[in-house]
């Protein structure tokens, strides 16, 4: 089977909002099904071996249930300081996050991971972000803790969204802080035959000849 014939082809091993409409955005049909892992129990002697070895056992999980199906597993991890920075669990945690990425520049690490096992496929990557955050002062920080973003992720911000006011510069992949390298996975989809990037053979194209005039 071709596996462009079949809409549910890809599955997103991952529950959240943001890859999930980051593929969306990329025009990607997919399934989502949540890996559940217990990340817990995974260690690693780095931040970079952690996200990859998190992304590879969220997918390999859902392969092993869907064996025909290619799956993509995602990680993200927030470094400073050679310190990994999760989830806020209280209010007072996300302020002392906020406070320590104040001023500073911090590595956004994602882990990602497609496979598939009856193309014995898997190939797993990292790719790395650097933030750097403006000099943020009291009120701004007690300001964003009053808005709904910091909760539910790694740093206590959405670059996204309202904390996109926070972010002085980035090097490197926006999508990737977001939560899923969106070019490196669909570069790699699209090589696999897995999604179609060529243009329609019949039809407009939208493009016109030069007319040889400005």
């Amino acid at each position: 089977m071709n596996p462009r014939d079949d809409k549910h082809t890809v599955i997103l091993a991952s529950e959240s909002p943001r890859r999930r409409r980051l593929l969306e955005q990329a025009g990607i049909e997919f399934e989502v099904i949540p890996s559940r892992i217990d990340e817990e129990a995974i260690e690693a002697l780095s931040p970079e071996i952690l996200a990859r070895t998190l992304a590879e056992a969220k997918a390999a999980e859902m392969a092993g249930h869907h064996p025909d199906r290619w799956v993509i597993g995602g990680d993200s991890i927030v470094v400073i300081d050679d310190a990994i920075i999760n989830k806020p669990a209280s209010r007072a945690h996300a302020y002392e996050m906020l406070s320590k990425l104040s001023g500073r520049t911090h590595r956004v690490i994602t882990g990602y991971s497609i496979q598939c096992r009856t193309q014995n496929h898997c190939y797993s990557d990292i790719c790395v972000t650097e933030v750097t955050f403006k000099d943020l002062s009291d009120a701004e920080i007690q300001w964003y803790l009053d808005t709904p973003e910091p909760w539910d992720k790694a740093g206590s911000y959405a670059i996204q969204g309202i904390g996109a006011f926070m972010i002085r510069r980035i090097n490197g992949s926006w999508t990737n802080v977001v939560g899923l390298p969106v070019c490196e996975v669909v570069e790699h989809l699209a090589a696999w035959g897995v999604i179609d990037r060529q243009a329609q053979e019949s039809g407009d194209t939208g493009l016109s000849e030069p007319s040889g005039r400005r």
